[in-house]
C-alpha cells in the first residue's frame, strides 16, 4: 500500500509544520512521531499500541485499509485514544474512539451509483480485491442495483498485491456489461488497467469507474492505461478555489513540481485541523475533553468547508465524480452542489435495510 500511504504521510507532516509555524495548538508545538505499518493489520495495531503506551501520542491519524483500521479499533477503544482515519472507506461502522475524514457509503458509492443509473447504466460488472473493504462496498451496490434494475453480471475478486489479470478482465469483456465498478486497491490497479486496454476494453465502450484510485496512483498505473476512465471522490487537486490553490502550492513548495494532491491526502491533512479545533475548543489535550467538544467543528478544508457530526464522528462532505484526464489529473463531471451529510449505517435509504446485520 506503500504507492498510497506515503502521500498522506507527506500531507500529514505538512499540516503539523503549517501549524507548528503559526504558534502550534495551545502554545505547544507538535512533534510527529511515525511508524510504518507495513500493509499488515497486525503491525498496524502492534504500532498503534506503542504510540499510545510508549510514545503517549495526543492523536493518532493514519492507516488505509479497511483491514488495518478494523485491527487497530479496538485497541483505541481499550485504551481511550483518538484516531483520525482519512481514507473512503465502506461504511457500517463508528467508534467514539474514531474519527472518519474519508467518505462513507453514502458519500461515495451511492452518489457514484447514482450517476450511473443517471447515464443510463442497466448492468454492471464488480470488480475488487479481497478483503473488508471492497467485500461490503458490493454487498451495499448489488442492494442499491436490486432496488434500482441494474443486473450484475459479474463478481470478481483479487488478492491484495495481485498481478496476473488477464482471467478476470476477459470474464468482465465476456460480461459485456454497460460500467465496470471498481473496489481493487493498491498496486493491483496496476496490472488491471494495463489487462484491459490490452484487450482493448475502453472508457467509452465500458466505462470503469474507481473509489480507490486518485491522482497519486494515476502515475503509477500510467495515463495512457487510465485516462477517460471515472472515478468517484470528495475532492481533486483541479478543484478551483484559492484555499485548494494554496494548498496544491504548499504541498509542490514542500516535497516537488511534480508532486500530486489527492483526495485521502487531503482528508489527512484536514484531519490534522479538525483535531486542532477540538482541542481548541476544548481547552484541553485530553481525550475525554476533545471527545465532548467535537461536535459541529468545522475547518474552511481545501475540499471545501467540512464539520464533524458528534454523533457518529464522520464528517459532512460533497460528492464529486470525476474523469481522469490526459495529463494525469481528474477533472470533475458531477458534483453534488453541496455538503452530504455523512449516514454510515445507510439509515435513510429503505434498500439498505439489514445491511449493517
Amino acid at each position: 500500500m506503500a504507492i498510497s500511504e506515503n502521500t498522506v504521510y507527506n500531507s500529514l507532516k505538512l499540516a503539523a509544520d503549517q501549524i507548528n509555524a503559526a504558534g502550534g495548538v495551545l502554545g505547544k508545538q507538535l512533534t510527529v512521531v511515525a511508524e510504518d505499518g507495513a500493509s499488515e493489520p497486525t503491525i498496524f495495531a502492534e504500532k498503534a499500541e506503542k504510540l499510545i503506551r510508549s510514545d503517549c501520542v495526543a492523536a493518532v491519524f493514519g492507516g488505509w485499509t479497511s483491514s488495518s483500521r478494523k485491527a487497530m479499533l479496538p485497541v483505541f477503544e481499550s485504551n481511550n485514544a483518538l484516531l483520525f482515519y482519512p481514507v473512503q472507506y465502506e461504511g457500517l461502522e463508528s467508534s467514539r474512539n474514531i474519527f472518519y475524514t474519508g467518505a462513507t457509503t453514502n458519500q461515495q458509492i451511492v452518489p457514484a451509483l447514482d450517476y450511473l443509473k443517471e447515464k443510463g447504466v442497466k448492468s454492471l460488472f464488480l470488480v475488487g480485491s479481497d478483503y473488508v473493504f471492497p467485500q461490503t462496498a458490493n454487498k451495499i451496490i448489488k442492494a442499491y442495483a436490486e432496488a434500482n434494475g441494474i443486473e450484475i453480471k459479474g463478481e470478481e475478486y483479487a488478492p491484495l498485491g495481485h498481478t496476473d489479470f488477464a482471467t478476470i478482465v476477459a470474464k468482465v469483456r465476456d460480461a459485456d456489461a454497460d460500467a465496470v465498478f471498481n473496489t481493487l486497491n493498491g498496486d493491483s490497479n496496476v496490472a488491471f488497467f494495463k489487462e484491459y486496454k490490452n484487450l482493448g476494453l475502453t472508457p467509452e465502450a465500458m466505462p470503469v469507474i474507481s473509489v480507490s484510485i486518485a491522482e497519486e496512483e494515476v502515475g503509477g498505473i500510467g495515463v495512457d492505461n487510465i485516462a477517460g476512465q471515472l472515478v468517484a471522490w470528495n475532492y481533486y487537486q483541479t478543484i478551483d478555489t484559492p484555499t485548494n490553490k494554496k494548498f496544491v502550492e504548499d504541498f509542490k513548495a514542500a516535497y516537488g513540481e511534480s508532486k500530486v494532491t489527492s483526495d485521502p491526502m487531503e482528508a489527512a491533512y484536514t484531519s490534522l485541523f479538525l483535531w486542532k479545533g477540538m482541542v481548541e475548543k476544548a481547552q484541553s489535550f485530553a481525550v475525554n475533553d476533545v471527545l465532548a467538544a467535537a461536535d459541529g467543528v468545522s475547518f474552511e478544508a481545501p475540499e471545501g468547508t467540512v464539520t464533524v457530526n458528534g454523533e457518529n464522528h464522520h464528517i459532512a462532505k460533497t460528492a464529486l465524480i470525476g474523469k481522469i484526464g490526459q495529463d494525469g489529473l481528474i477533472y470533475t463531471e458531477w458534483s453534488s452542489g453541496k455538503p452530504i451529510e455523512p449516514d454510515p449505517y445507510l439509515k435513510t435509504y429503505p434498500w439498505a435495510t439489514g445491511l449493517s446485520g
